[in-house]
């Protein structure tokens, strides 16, 4: 990424990039499947799982993967401010 202390990369981009876009799958992969278990678990070992219940189960893995991007990007952020800041 190159970055100037007058032109750095947009949030969009830096949340993008393949560095984050991994880190944030292995999380999303690792809670959700966690949260996933505790509120769905239940219904998913008695087969009562509905569409509706599909479609909550595949979205609990929506938030661990925002708050990791997110927070990846903050943190890219902060690091290339206080990379670009005079000493």
């Amino acid at each position: 990424m190159n970055t100037t202390a007058s032109n750095p990369p947009s949030f969009w981009t830096i949340a993008a990039s393949p560095a984050v876009v991994r880190r944030a799958a292995r999380i999303a992969l690792v809670v959700g499947v966690v949260i996933a278990l505790i509120n769905h678990g239940d219904k998913m070992m008695s087969a009562a799982m509905d569409g509706m219940s599909w479609l909550k189960c595949a979205m609990t893995f929506l938030v661990p993967y925002c708050v990791s991007t997110y927070s990846s990007v903050q943190a890219m952020r902060d690091r290339m401010r206080d990379e670009t800041r005079p000493v």
